[in-house]
């Protein structure tokens, strides 16, 4: 999500912030976007898959593979072109394909954009296994997945990648090739802003398009989902990562709109883009067809995963259910009635914490639940981070878009841990450009008086803008000047980031939950370098959140 205001370099365009095409443009599928979203290829080499392999969601005894099929050289994404086609599937256990333990088939049509998916039951808990695809005679690349643990298994460790919002147009998705090359991943959580549905040029680039994506314009129908999934999935960092471990993904709201709610958008205008349920429709139509993700409850991204008696992770839905965004400062964001999960939601993740027996309780989750108020900044730090966080620039200390914005909700879910003594739950977040190692204190303006419900590891992006980016200064610069005022308003943020990019890797043990953070040299250099840059872990029983001084 963040940021909520389209950059500065926008200005050359439209002011009223959609610039290139509007609904009737944007509803004709052309052959330029189209060809833009896949490499180029003889016209004899179909039937092909060009957008590689991946796998999703892993349970003891099965693994959800997925993959697309380019039947003809005009079957391309969000075309609606190209024959039905029969695609194999084989699951074995070694590299070579010589130990075969299940095999299968399924028709790709263009009714679902020529994407398939196969959720492979019987297999072995904690187990790798290599999968590939055919049709036509045409072999996919080989995968590497990896099921979960039996839900009873005492497990002694399990290591998971973290990443959030890549925006393509600001940068390369090294985070993901350096993810891959680990080869020590029992699986990686995208928490959401897999895609972003701007415009070229409309969002946050440094003023350079490092890579114009397609279609060029914001993307609103269905062909136009299908078009921006397939350009990103043409990635080879993204497509190394997915074939080297599984996936567990939830959306936020750049899948669909920025600041989506349930009734709509803040980048949606209502008739002239169309009307927002067939928008948000076409959206988790495109996620579902193009991402190893199994549709959850009525359709949504939340649902758990288990990983033995070590832990469990609760996937929320952050975007389906919740009330709208209100303006900050109008006292509303107090208001009972208004919700960021949903009654239903919220009811099964406090009823999910509450039965658990696993060591650790992780939740996904696509936005900060931490309380963040600014403090003092000085003007020249406060405009560009109320930007980013969608404030008014006149700096009053509330992102309405995050858990900040929705208090009852976090008020009983912060009060049901607390009253039924449940430990040991980790919010993992995405969204908000920066890394975060918090506490989340039941109380955050008594604290560290008051008690701690959770901790809460935020990852930075893997492009899109952060502080640095947005002022257009020197990687370090905002940090350096913009932290130590954050952490005296906020005492239970040990430490945050505001200018870098990278990932995470979780490392759980039933000591302790720790998690390195990595960053990126360029994010502007298909080449760009990983290096270390600091480690946060809690330890069990504590619900806080401490500094440590080496990787795992």
């Amino acid at each position: 999500m963040t940021s909520r205001q389209r950059s500065a370099e926008s200005n050359s365009l439209s002011p009223r912030r959609r610039t290139v095409v509007k609904a009737a443009a944007a509803t004709a599928v052309l052959a330029a976007p189209l060809a833009a979203a896949l490499p180029a290829r003889a016209a004899d080499e179909a039937p092909a898959f060009l957008h590689g392999v991946a796998s999703g969601d892993p349970l003891p005894d099965g693994i959800l593979l997925w993959t697309r099929v380019t039947p003809t050289t005009e079957a391309v994404p969000g075309s609606g072109l190209g024959p039905d086609t029969e695609v194999g599937w084989i699951v074995a256990k070694d590299k070579a394909f010589t130990t075969v333990v299940a095999k299968g088939s399924v028709t790709a049509t263009a009714a679902s954009d020529h994407t398939v998916k196969a959720d492979v039951r019987g297999l072995t808990p904690a187990t790798d296994y290599w999968f590939r695809f055919s049709a036509g005679g045409t072999e996919s690349p080989a995968a590497r997945t990896r099921t979960a643990p039996a839900s009873d298994a005492a497990v002694a460790n399990l290591r998971f990648g973290v990443v959030s919002c890549a925006n393509w147009e600001a940068g390369y998705f090294s985070s993901y090739r350096h993810l891959a090359a680990r080869g020590d991943l029992d699986a990686w959580l995208h928490l959401g802003d897999y895609i972003y549905e701007y415009g070229t040029g409309e969002y946050g680039t440094r003023d350079t398009v490092v890579r114009q994506h397609a279609p060029a314009h914001e993307i609103l129908t269905l062909a136009d989902y299908r078009i921006r999934h397939g350009k990103y999935k043409t990635d080879p960092d993204l497509k190394a990562l997915h074939a080297v471990a599984p996936v567990v993904a939830i959306w936020d709201d750049h899948e669909f709109a920025n600041d989506a709610w349930s009734g709509g958008a803040e980048n949606h205008t209502e008739g002239t883009e169309g009307a927002w349920p067939a928008r948000q429709a076409a959206a988790k139509q495109a996620y579902f067809e193009w991402m190893p993700v199994r549709p959850a409850i009525a359709g949504t991204t939340y649902r758990r995963l288990r990983f033995g008696k070590l832990a469990d992770l609760s996937l929320l839905d952050l975007r389906s259910f919740r009330s709208q965004q209100v303006a900050v400062g109008n006292g509303s964001v107090d208001d009972p009635d208004r919700t960021l999960t949903g009654r239903a939601q919220l009811d099964w993740l406090k009823a999910g914490l509450k039965s658990s027996d696993t060591t650790w309780r992780l939740v996904g989750n696509s936005v900060m639940i931490s309380p963040f108020a600014i403090g003092s900044l000085s003007a020249d730090l406060l405009k560009p981070l109320a930007e980013l966080l969608g404030l008014p620039k006149e700096g009053l200390a509330l992102n309405t878009d995050q858990w900040d914005g929705y208090t009852d909700d976090r008020r009983e879910l912060l009060a049901h841990l607390r009253s039924n003594a449940i430990r040991n739950t980790v919010f993992l977040t995405g969204d908000i450009h920066m890394a975060w190692a918090n506490d989340v204190p039941v109380n955050a303006g008594t604290y560290p008086l008051s008690a701690s419900a959770a901790t809460e590891f935020v990852v930075t992006s893997v492009t899109s803008d952060n502080l640095d980016d947005l002022l257009k200064v020197p990687e370090g610069t905002v940090t350096a000047l913009a932290a130590p005022v954050i952490q005296v308003a906020n005492r239970h943020v040990h430490w945050v980031d505001t200018d870098r990019h990278g990932y995470g890797v979780l490392d759980i043990t039933a000591d302790r939950a720790q998690m390195d953070y990595y960053v990126l040299s360029d994010k502007t250099k298909a080449n760009a370098t990983s290096s270390w840059a600091r480690s946060y872990r809690t330890r069990t029983g504590t619900q806080k959140v401490e500094r440590t001084y080496t990787p795992v």
